[in-house]
């Protein structure tokens, strides 16, 4: 037995026929015939049951697979050890994240990474939690910046930052009038929110239901620019986290506001595939993202919105 042989069963388990997994490796359906055939005469032991033109796994092929996710496995994580100890970090790094992230976050933290790793290939993707977790699980992302809680045994979670949710309105809105912002001031009033589902929208939601509040929603999605720009043209108002609109809370473009009473918070976590070891990769990321985290905007001054006369 060999290592190819190992590959050609894991190909085999995964695309269910001989001639997709010659395709998948590369190589003529009558090579990986062929090599099931050695395997199978040097075991005594059938691996693979043949029925038309589909296959399936005997016990044997079974414990020969879980074999090669093993050693596979071991050999990925000793060439990737290899190339961790070269002096200059090398390779690409896969981020995913939400909206919010990848705007306000993300491109301070690559600044500060390629600083120290320029040769290092970075690609970044936004997408709901859902959509992260789900590319983490399967390979296609090495790491992501996700709002909690995420709970699943095969993920690694780091808890990141801490985000305080404010009230958002046009500087013309009535309520911008108001020193101070109570529950009972937004009855009645018309919600742009996040896209029911997402962790955000169940702080949000779970504050609605606590203060029987029955929001009138305009419209839902998680891109918070659009959500922006629908509170600017005074659609309706928000609630936000405080970093995508510090600056133009800053230059009065938006009145913002903590209810009072009330705080608001989601949590943002980094998640990765549970395995042996962590990719230097991804050590380096959250190193740099210590570096610029006390730069992020997270919460308001202590005064939000008019002060007081």
């Amino acid at each position: 037995m060999d290592l190819r042989q190992l590959e050609i069963i894991r190909a085999i388990a995964e695309t269910g026929s001989f001639t997709a997994a010659g395709a998948k490796l590369g190589v003529s359906q009558s090579a990986i015939s062929r090599q099931i055939l050695l395997l199978e005469e040097s075991l005594n032991e059938a691996v693979f049951l043949r029925i038309g033109r589909r296959v399936r796994i005997t016990p044997a092929g079974e414990a020969l697979l879980q074999l090669s996710h093993r050693v596979l496995q071991d050999l990925k994580d000793t060439v990737a050890l290899i190339t961790d100890n070269q002096e200059s970090l090398l390779g690409s790094v896969r981020l995913v994240g939400g909206m919010t992230v990848s705007l306000y976050v993300f491109p301070a933290l690559l600044k500060d990474f390629r600083r120290d790793h320029p040769q290092v290939d970075i690609k970044i993707t936004a997408g709901s939690s859902e959509t992260c977790t789900s590319m983490i699980r399967t390979g296609a992302a090495d790491l992501g910046l996700i709002t909690l809680p995420i709970d699943e045994p095969d993920l690694v979670t780091v808890p990141a930052i801490e985000e305080e949710l404010l009230l958002v309105t046009a500087p013309q809105h009535p309520l911008a009038q108001k020193k101070r912002i109570v529950a009972a001031d937004i009855r009645g009033e018309q919600f742009v929110l996040f896209e029911p589902g997402s962790a955000t929208r169940r702080v949000i939601d779970e504050f609605f239901v606590r203060d029987a509040i029955a929001p009138r929603i305009v419209m839902e999605t998680e891109n918070v620019e659009i959500l922006k720009a629908l509170v600017r043209a005074n659609i309706g108002i928000g609630i936000l986290p405080y970093q995508a609109v510090a600056r133009e809370a800053v230059s009065g473009h938006f009145f913002t506001s903590r209810l009072h009473g009330r705080t608001l918070v989601r949590k943002t976590g980094w998640v990765y595939a549970r395995a042996s070891r962590v990719p230097r990769t991804v050590q380096e990321i959250l190193r740099a993202f210590d570096h610029v985290k006390g730069k992020l905007k997270l919460s308001p001054p202590p005064r939000v919105g008019r002060p007081e006369a």
